[in-house]
């Protein structure tokens, strides 16, 4: 497609160019402008980058075994390749710094050496849940190989199966297991591969938290996802409002306070009368269900204003949702727009459902969109 033509790029509309690929129709921070990468990639989800190759996992959607990992090479213009199919709900995707990959599927943790043919796949962590409300596992890799593990729960706030609100004199049968689902888990580099039962317990009282990252000063974030419905527990309370979604800086072997509490140590309906006091609070609310899944630390200075801050992908389907934000670090205020009206708008573009993020060498970053299975590019624009 030539500079300035007008195209449709699938469901995205196309005008001129971002960084060598065609520029969607989002608006963007200044100086940022976003390009379509590829399309028809499934249920787009995972992304990493080793050199100037691009991995994407297909989560297959919610059907088992119909995942893929894919291969974009030269920075996303070769054409996808499947390297792996039949992968069961593959999510999360890192890049080791010794040129590996670790994937988080539906019940364990693999290193996959793409470079290896055909590429291997390891278990690293096995016998995840794989069950209840939030199956699918997300990762972060500290320098050290240090791996952490989002565990999350298997329901919205304790009910049970038929819909019973959780008795407010009894614990939560699922923050008594061992481990605990709604939790983080830490593995250390070695000895692997590790059952799940015998990891580290590193955090709990978290429902889920999809979006997971080291910070410079190797401390974990993690983008919590909250509660659903809140107004069928308690009629006075909005759910348009309520439950904050929260950002926190995991206090090693803290207690958070699902289900028992929300926001900033605020009882829930169903146990009015707990005392949130004992829980660790978050260390900043988000907008109402934004459900953050993708979080990374931006080193790079291609993208202006944004070295040294945290971006994160606003999946959610609400008013909150598709977007991409920004947060300092350490992480206070508002968090800053960087991608934005990707509600649906006929002929222009779908509402946006990002995902994951990862940092080409270049400074440009990568986006996933998994309802529309696209890779977005987010790249310094021309005057």
């Amino acid at each position: 497609m030539l500079a300035g033509g007008a195209a449709f790029g699938g469901s995205y509309r196309t005008q001129g160019q971002c960084g060598g690929f065609p520029r969607v129709a989002l608006s963007t921070a200044p100086g940022i402008c976003a390009g379509l990468v590829a399309e028809h990639l499934g249920f787009a989800r995972g992304v990493a980058v080793i050199g100037d190759t691009i991995y994407v996992l297909d989560m297959g959607g919610w059907r088992p075994q119909h995942g893929r990992l894919l291969r974009l090479g030269h920075g996303g213009h070769d054409a996808p390749e499947t390297l792996r199919s039949f992968l069961d709900q593959p999510s999360a995707l890192i890049a080791a710094a010794d040129g590996t990959l670790y994937a988080g599927l539906l019940d364990r943790v693999m290193r996959i050496d793409p470079r290896a043919t055909p590429p291997t796949f390891t278990d690293i962590v096995t016998g995840l849940p794989g069950t209840g409300r939030h199956p699918l596992t997300a990762l972060a890799l500290a320098p050290d190989g240090t791996l952490y593990v989002n565990v999350g729960s298997a329901t919205d706030h304790c009910e049970a199966a038929d819909g019973t609100p959780p008795d407010p004199a009894k614990p939560c049968p699922e923050t008594s297991t061992t481990p605990p689902r709604a939790a983080i888990l830490r593995i250390p580099p070695a000895p692997r591969p590790v059952a799940w039962e015998k990891a580290q317990v590193y955090a709990t009282g978290l429902r889920n938290s999809p979006a997971l990252a080291v910070l410079p000063d190797g401390a974990l974030a993690a983008g919590v996802n909250a509660r659903d419905f809140i107004d069928l527990a308690d009629p006075q309370l909005s759910d348009e409002e309520l439950p904050h979604d929260s950002f926190a800086v995991i206090a090693p072997g803290a207690k958070y306070g699902w289900p028992y509490c929300f926001d900033n140590n605020r009882p829930s309906p169903e146990y009015k009368h707990y005392d949130c006091s004992v829980f660790q609070p978050p260390t900043l609310l988000l907008p109402p269900h934004a459900a953050p899944v993708g979080m990374l630390v931006y080193h790079g200075s291609a993208l202006p204003g944004l070295s040294g801050r945290l971006i994160l992908t606003f999946h959610g389907y609400r008013n909150a949702g598709h977007r991409l934000v920004s947060l300092p670090i350490p992480a206070t205020g508002a968090p800053t727009e960087l991608v934005w009206n990707w509600q649906e708008n006929p002929g222009k573009n779908p509402q946006g459902a990002p995902t994951s993020l990862a940092e080409m060498p270049d400074g440009s970053l990568l986006v996933t969109e998994d309802h529309h299975g696209t890779l977005l590019r987010l790249a310094r624009s021309g005057p």
